[in-house]
C-alpha cells in the first residue's frame, strides 16, 4: 500500500511538473504575438507597409516570412496547446476562495479561446494560408447576429461584455493585481521594479484596445451597421486618426511591445 501510494504521489508531483511547464510555455507564445502586433504597430504608426495586418493574423503572416518561419509557427502553435491544457487544469482545479466557480468558468472560457487560437495558428503552419483578420471576422459576425430576431442586442450586450472586461483589466493593472500572482520574493529589487512598470503599462495599453474594440461593437449595435465594428488591426488604425495622429498609435503600440514582454516575465516568476 505505501509503495503504491508513494508511485501515486510522485506521478501527481510529475503531472504537475508537466502543468506548470505547459503554462509557462502558454505564456511564452502569448508574449510572442503581442510583440509582433507591437511592432507591426509601430510599423504602421510611422509609415510602414500599409497593407501589413497589426493583429493576430498579420503576427502569424510576419512570422511565416522569416527563417523557418513554419517551424516558428508550429512552436507557436504548441504554446498555445499548451496553454490550453493549463487554462483546461485551472478550470477543473478551481482554486480557492469564495470566486472559486467564477474561477472555473473564466478559466473554461479561456481554455476554449486557446484551443481556437492554437487550431488557427496550426491551421496556418499546415499551410491552410490565413483566415481572415480580426477585422473581417467582427464585421460578419456582427452582420450575423444583427440579422437574427434580438440580435442588435446581443451585438450590444457583447460589446458592453468586452468594454466590461477590457475596463477590469486596465483597472487591475493600473492597481497591479497581477503582482499577487507573481513570485516576486525571487526577484531582485530593481527586477521587480521594471516587471512593475511593464505590467502596469501593457495591461493598460491591452485594456485600452480591446475596450475600444467593445466601443465599435456598441456602436455597431446602437446604428444598426455592421460596417461600424472593428477588430484589433482596424482599432489601432483609429488611434492614428485621432487629432493626436500616429502618435498614439505609437504610444498604444508601445504598450503592447511591453504587455509582450509582460508575458514573458509572467512565464518566469508566475506561481503556477
Amino acid at each position: 500500500m505505501a509503495d503504491g501510494s508513494q508511485d501515486g504521489n510522485r506521478t501527481r508531483r510529475r503531472a504537475d511538473r508537466w502543468v506548470r511547464a505547459s503554462g509557462r510555455a502558454g505564456f511564452v507564445a502569448r508574449g510572442t504575438v503581442y510583440l509582433l502586433v507591437g511592432y507591426l504597430a509601430l510599423r504602421i504608426a510611422f509609415g510602414g507597409d500599409g497593407s501589413e495586418e497589426a493583429d493576430r493574423q498579420g503576427a502569424l503572416q510576419h512570422v511565416s516570412e522569416q527563417p523557418f518561419g513554419r517551424a516558428a509557427l508550429w512552436l507557436l502553435a504548441a504554446g498555445f496547446a499548451c496553454m490550453t491544457l493549463w487554462r483546461a487544469t485551472e478550470a477543473l482545479d478551481g482554486g480557492r476562495g469564495k470566486h472559486r466557480t467564477a474561477g472555473r468558468i473564466l478559466n473554461a472560457g479561456r481554455a476554449v479561446f486557446y484551443a481556437a487560437v492554437c487550431w488557427a495558428t496550426a491551421a496556418f503552419a499546415a499551410g491552410a494560408g490565413a483566415s481572415e483578420s480580426s477585422d473581417t471576422k467582427s464585421r460578419d459576425w456582427t452582420a450575423t447576429l444583427l440579422g437574427e430576431p434580438g440580435g442588435r442586442y446581443l451585438v450590444g450586450a457583447a460589446g458592453l461584455v468586452v468594454i466590461g472586461v477590457a475596463v477590469g483589466a486596465a483597472v487591475r493593472g493600473l492597481l497591479r493585481k497581477f503582482l499577487d500572482k507573481l513570485d516576486t520574493t525571487a526577484m531582485a529589487s530593481r527586477t521587480r521594479t521594471a516587471v512593475t512598470a511593464v505590467g502596469v503599462a501593457g495591461t493598460t495599453a491591452r485594456g485600452v484596445v480591446f475596450a475600444a474594440v467593445g466601443l465599435f461593437l456598441l456602436l455597431a449595435a446602437i446604428r444598426f451597421d455592421p460596417g461600424r465594428a472593428k477588430g484589433v488591426d482596424d482599432t489601432l488604425r483609429t488611434f492614428a486618426a485621432t487629432p493626436a495622429g500616429p502618435w498614439l498609435l505609437a504610444l498604444v503600440a508601445a504598450g503592447l511591445l511591453l504587455f509582450g514582454l509582460f508575458s514573458y516575465a509572467t512565464a518566469r516568476w508566475r506561481r503556477l
